[in-house]
């Protein structure tokens, strides 16, 4: 989609595109109400900006649009309608020893029970190994720093998308 295509959608079509990007519907919204814009880089700001605005409910919303790291199965399933912009994004454990597997399932868990949602990383480029030691590290935060840590990746991840998206 060039940044032309972008502002002439529609709304309910911006918002279908856009929420590929990143699940938090007032972010979505605000997108959608800054058009036009005149550019790939005013997009990638104002997206920004606008995510780093928004409330931790916004943040907890747009955590709830991923599956847990290295969790294939619901790769698969539940998130199926964004595999054209979220391909390859945890490519990194396709090749996984069983035994990292089960680890990063046992610290997801242990993450998720501790600070109430899923532990949000910008996989790509990652291996399965590396993720597994960030989220151990990250497991001794606290949650105030925990929430600002995922909302960094979330703009990571949102930023990425955008940049498929916008060609």
């Amino acid at each position: 989609m060039t940044i032309e295509s972008f502002n002439s959608l529609t709304d309910s079509e911006a918002f279908k595109e856009f929420e590929m990007c990143c699940g938090a519907t007032n972010w979505v919204k605000r997108i959608i109400a800054s058009r036009p814009i005149d550019s790939k880089g005013a997009l990638l700001k104002v997206a920004e900006e606008i995510w780093f605005s928004l409330k931790s409910e916004d943040w907890l919303e747009a955590f709830t649009h991923h599956p847990k790291i290295g969790d294939i199965e619901s790769l698969r399933e539940k998130f199926h309608n964004t595999k054209s912009i979220s391909e390859n994004e945890q490519s990194g454990v396709n090749d996984a020893s069983e035994n990292t597997l089960k680890n990063l399932a046992k610290s997801n868990q242990l993450y998720e029970d501790k600070f109430g949602f899923i532990f949000i990383v910008c996989a790509t480029g990652k291996s399965a190994d590396q993720m597994l030691t960030l989220i151990k590290m990250r497991l001794n935060n606290n949650i105030e720093t925990e929430m600002q840590n995922a909302a960094k990746e979330q703009n990571k991840i949102t930023q990425l998308r955008l940049e498929k998206l916008l060609k």
